[in-house]
């Protein structure tokens, strides 16, 4: 079974990341196929996700999920607090009973240099680096993994707000350098989509892929 990694944040709260070798009826004898997509790999990533829902709660409703107007899968009374993402052959997922939740799974790609203007403000730079006091950093310097995180970070902070209309260079943004806590990075930020919400969002790097997740 390839669990690719699982965590327990509190006693309420559980996140997984799936490698895809499945076929779709492994999936599909478990989790029904709510939406029609067509391309055969979108399918197997699409199902890997909501199977990970009750793989982590057993007594997840897979049959009460709706979708918001911002695409958003909630379930009806927020039962359950949950986020999915899904990259290549991986899949992740968030539940929580009383949090607001968000995840974000991302292969780094030198194309997130290329649109690292489009999400980094400019006070942001002097942040991307690990356990040091901010400096001035020339962006074609910054590797790729760590551009992804901030990238995978603001994702996963876009799906814990889940009604749309964020800009990812004025509304989320770094307020301190990153530190590392044993293999996970810290990255404390502010939200300032009405009044200000402050709130760090954890990350980890795999050999292939970043995860963040926002609580």
């Amino acid at each position: 079974m390839p669990l690719f990694f699982q965590h327990t944040i509190n006693e309420t709260t559980q996140l997984g990341i799936w490698h895809i070798e499945e076929e779709e009826d492994f999936f599909l004898a478990k989790v029904p196929l709510q939406k029609s997509i067509t391309h055969p790999h979108k399918r197997l990533q699409h199902l890997a996700g909501r199977y990970l829902l009750q793989y982590l709660f057993p007594d997840f409703p897979y049959a009460e999920i709706l979708i918001a107007d911002t695409k958003k899968p909630y379930l009806p009374g927020d039962r359950y607090h949950f986020s999915i993402s899904h990259c290549g052959n991986y899949a992740a997922a968030i539940v929580s009973s009383t949090h607001r939740v968000g995840i974000d799974i991302e292969i780094p790609t030198e194309k997130v240099a290329r649109i690292a203007y489009k999400f980094i403000s400019e006070g942001e730079w002097a942040f991307l680096s690990i356990n040091h006091r901010p400096q001035s950093i020339d962006p074609s310097t910054v590797n790729r993994q760590l551009l992804t995180v901030l990238w995978s970070a603001k994702e996963s902070l876009f799906k814990w707000y889940s009604l749309g209309k964020v800009d990812f260079r004025e509304n989320m943004q770094l307020i301190q350098p990153i530190q590392k806590s044993s293999e996970y990075l810290m990255l404390p930020f502010v939200f300032k989509k009405n009044e200000p919400v402050y709130l760090t969002i954890t990350a980890r790097i795999f050999d292939e892929i970043v995860l963040s997740w926002a609580i």
